[in-house]
């Protein structure tokens, strides 16, 4: 238990539409969530890309970080992440270029692999999405060095962009990210918030072939988790039974609003429920009791150097609360250490 105590801990905003709000309201929501994660003491606030989904406000990932990161002083502002094969690296690198420039020493790049939608959204994206592994690792390198200082010989430079060494993160939530982050040395965060398959066998991998660089001497794993916490463990469940929803949802190919709690007889079938219990294993839903057993638990079997937490609750002044509670379990864990 002694790692609780400098553990920092994280926010992953996905800026959920909640059913009877507009992306309007959302925004406005993670702007008074961040303000609220910045005085809690939460390490990062990351907001993440997802195209074509009307229940996530954050597609335009980078204005919706500068949106946060103005109304905010301290807290890191970041993605979680900006998928990177449906951009041009130079694009990003002036984009993240800008944000570092308006917000020095604020801002975090994490990157994914994924799309971060469907086929035809990515097509619409403009995107060719064929050989993405061999790609993907291309435009993070391309990515990179457009923020290191320009070379007199280079022809193309990001301005805003260049010589300002904006922190990069790989996103993953299979080993592929976890053993390139490995190789180039960077940070790594994994998505057991929704792929908990791969967590311990990417760690692994990520742990054992770490390759020290400028940015990082040794390892950095974030693991981002949901939490759902409440007074008690009965309003944790009912709260939960949103996400619970939208998960079915998604899977039923009807992505929509962040629905709101409701209990779910008769609205899964058996096999529905059995898959979203296995996406959604690593959960911690319940009262401040439980969800401190559960998260002491996983931070002893895991040993994550930092937390990442999210949490898709319909009302909003009950997602606050949630981040309240966790604060006050984190608090708890490391006198407990």
């Amino acid at each position: 238990m002694g790692m609780m105590e400098s553990i920092p801990f994280s926010v992953l905003d996905l800026a959920p539409v909640p059913d009877g709000a507009t992306p309007g309201d959302a925004l406005r929501n993670s702007i008074d969530l961040a303000r609220h994660a910045e005085a809690l003491g939460f390490n990062r606030y990351w907001l993440a890309e997802h195209h074509n989904m009307p229940g996530i406000a954050s597609a335009a990932t980078s204005v919706v970080i500068a949106h946060v990161a103005q109304a905010t002083t301290r807290i890191r502002i970041g993605s979680g992440g900006v998928m990177l094969p449906n951009h041009a690296p130079l694009v990003i690198a002036e984009q993240f270029g800008t944000l570092a420039a308006l917000h020095p020493g604020r801002i975090d790049l994490g990157l994914g692999r994924a799309p971060g939608t469907d086929p035809r959204t990515a097509h619409a994206l403009r995107r060719n999405m064929e050989g993405t592994e061999a790609r993907f690792i291309e435009d993070v390198i391309e990515l990179q060095s457009y923020f290191q200082p320009a070379a007199a010989e280079q022809r193309v430079r990001a301005v805003p962009g260049e010589g300002l060494d904006v922190p990069l993160w790989l996103l993953g939530s299979s080993t592929f990210s976890a053993e390139l982050a490995a190789a180039l040395g960077l940070p790594f965060a994994f998505a057991a918030h929704f792929a908990p398959d791969l967590l311990g066998a990417a760690l692994t991998l990520y742990r054992t072939r770490f390759q020290p660089s400028a940015r990082l001497a040794k390892p950095h794993a974030m693991i981002c988790v949901t939490v759902c916490a409440a007074p008690d463990d009965g309003e944790a469940e009912f709260l939960f039974t949103s996400q619970q929803r939208a998960f079915v949802n998604l899977r039923r190919g009807q992505p929509g609003l962040l629905p709101r709690p409701a209990p779910l007889d008769g609205f899964w079938s058996e096999r529905e429920r059995a898959g979203v219990e296995h996406a959604l294993a690593y959960a911690m839903v319940g009262g401040p009791a439980r969800v401190a057993a559960k998260l002491a638990g996983f931070v002893a079997e895991f040993r994550p150097d930092e937390l990442m937490i999210a949490c898709q609750i319909h009302d909003h002044a009950a997602r606050r609360r949630s981040y309240d509670i966790v604060r006050e379990i984190r608090g708890g864990l490391s006198k407990a250490a």
